[in-house]
């Protein structure tokens, strides 16, 4: 997640309007959110459901009215389908997993935490090192090397413990985490980051003991719940392409669209 401001003087803007502060330096991440945000506050403007001397956001934080005004706009641009019977019944079939209750996973783990001032860039290049690091070792040296790696460079309580977190259900970890651990079949050092609100992990899912398959009677409406979402992320992504295809972006990148809102 390298800061997209190459230069420390300059300023992302969307319509002339700066997302940041001249010389902060935000993550790709952080910088796209606030690129996305700007795009939908002006679009409330431009819809005159929020006044025109309303603030930019370039601390990051929109004002309240403008949260309300892109509420207002989500709310008669986004068309998200109800999802059928069938559609939902098929979701279930093929993610059992997700609908089963009761699963654990033991897990280690080492944290390279995101705190105040820290390089973003470095912090990922070290966390990807030792990803590697310790994917390229089996059997005991792993254990030894998982371990070793955990106290000398996780920011976690655990790493006096090698990283070992124990076991985990779901309602034990943030829902980012718990969203790579739980409804998968991986055991062993995962091949990935685990990104979370805490930092970066480098994470190794030890044993798994399997939930109890839920019918599908029963997780009905959260089957539905979730297919609405995915319909809603992808409206939203959508709308949100066809407001950078018709703006004038500077120094941040942006996926864009010239094509009206499709469902």
């Amino acid at each position: 997640m390298p800061p997209l401001s190459s230069a420390p003087d300059q300023v992302a803007r969307i319509n002339g309007v700066p997302l940041h502060r001249a010389g902060e330096q935000l993550s790709a991440d952080e910088l796209r959110q606030r690129a996305y945000s700007e795009l939908l506050r002006q679009a409330a403007m431009a819809e005159d459901l929020l006044a025109a001397d309303d603030t930019p956001a370039a601390d990051g934080v929109l004002s309240e009215a403008a949260s309300s005004a892109i509420e207002q706009v989500l709310e008669h641009s986004l068309t998200i389908p109800e999802p059928s019977e069938e559609a939902c019944r098929r979701h279930h079939a093929a993610n059992q997993a997700k609908y089963s209750t009761g699963e654990k996973v033991q897990v280690r783990h080492i944290l390279f935490a995101v705190t105040q001032g820290v390089v973003v860039v470095a912090l990922r290049n070290r966390a990807e090192t030792t990803l590697l690091d310790v994917r390229c070792h089996d059997g005991q040296r792993l254990e030894d090397t998982f371990s070793q790696a955990a106290q000398t460079l996780s920011n976690c309580p655990s790493g006096t413990e090698g990283g070992m977190l124990g076991w985990l259900t779901a309602s034990d970890c943030a829902p980012e985490f718990a969203k790579e651990l739980f409804g998968h079949a991986e055991v062993g050092v995962l091949p990935r980051l685990v990104h979370s609100r805490f930092g970066l992990h480098v994470v190794e899912v030890l044993a798994r003991e399997p939930g109890e398959a839920q019918a599908y009677t029963s997780v009905s409406g959260a089957v539905a719940m979730a297919l609405r979402q995915t319909s809603y992320i992808t409206a939203l992504r959508q709308f949100l392409q066809l407001l950078a295809g018709q703006a004038v972006i500077e120094g941040v990148n942006l996926e864009s669209a010239d094509t009206p809102l499709l469902q």
